[in-house]
């Protein structure tokens, strides 16, 4: 379980990719530093194992990805599965590219966004990005089966980054994003045509599958 605030900013050292699978190594500035093999971190907002850890003594990355605490950058190794790469943005990736980080919620921590599962609904499509005074209004295309799940001032974690959904529109929805947020995640970097991996909140979902149940 994860909470949709971004820890960090990590590069993608090296992506192996198999014929529907891949593997997955990225660099990162700290949440390395207490990872065991088997833990979760959300990788772009997708939920995955850590199956490979190591250390690197210099960093071949830009400055976003140099540890705050000047100790020696980490790498981190995920195995993707085919239901990974058919739901997410992540088989795209290349080396060089940034991907937002973040560890599981600890028991008794603040919850400053909301629950996330890290479990990837969908791809959707960056419609516009559009500067409005101090913030960037985005605009995101959404397949259909997930639209129903969209609600004005839900929400909505986008790349892995607890979002509030301000406006719902037939095929898309918007966000409105402060400097902070495109500073430290990659949605400052995201441009007209980038995919993103959507998660819709899990309280509508159960609700409809409940209700589902209740009608057979």
């Amino acid at each position: 379980m994860f909470t949709g605030l971004v820890e960090e900013m990590g590069s993608v050292s090296a992506i192996e990719l198999d014929e529907r699978s891949a593997r997955l190594t990225i660099e990162t500035p700290g949440v390395h530093q207490d990872a065991h093999l088997g833990d979760s971190i959300a990788v772009n907002g997708c939920c995955l194992t850590v199956v490979a850890i190591g250390e690197i003594k210099e960093s071949a990355s830009t400055e976003n990805s140099v540890s705050r605490s000047g100790s020696a950058n980490g790498q981190l190794t995920f195995d993707c599965v085919p239901e990974t790469l058919y739901r997410t943005n992540l088989g795209a990736l290349q080396p060089g590219d940034f991907v937002n980080l973040e560890r599981p919620l600890m028991v008794g921590s603040r919850l400053g966004g909301h629950f996330v599962q890290g479990h990837i609904d969908g791809v959707g499509t960056v419609l516009a990005v559009v500067p409005e005074d101090n913030a960037v209004v985005i605009e995101i295309g959404i397949p259909a089966p997930l639209q129903r799940y969209i609600v004005e001032k839900g929400s909505v974690a986008v790349d892995g980054v607890s979002l509030t959904v301000a406006e719902v529109r037939p095929a898309s929805f918007t966000v409105w994003t402060i400097p902070h947020t495109r500073a430290v995640t990659t949605l400052g970097q995201r441009q007209v045509g980038s995919s993103v991996n959507l998660e819709c909140d899990l309280l509508g979902k159960y609700i409809e599958r409940l209700l589902e149940a209740r009608n057979v």
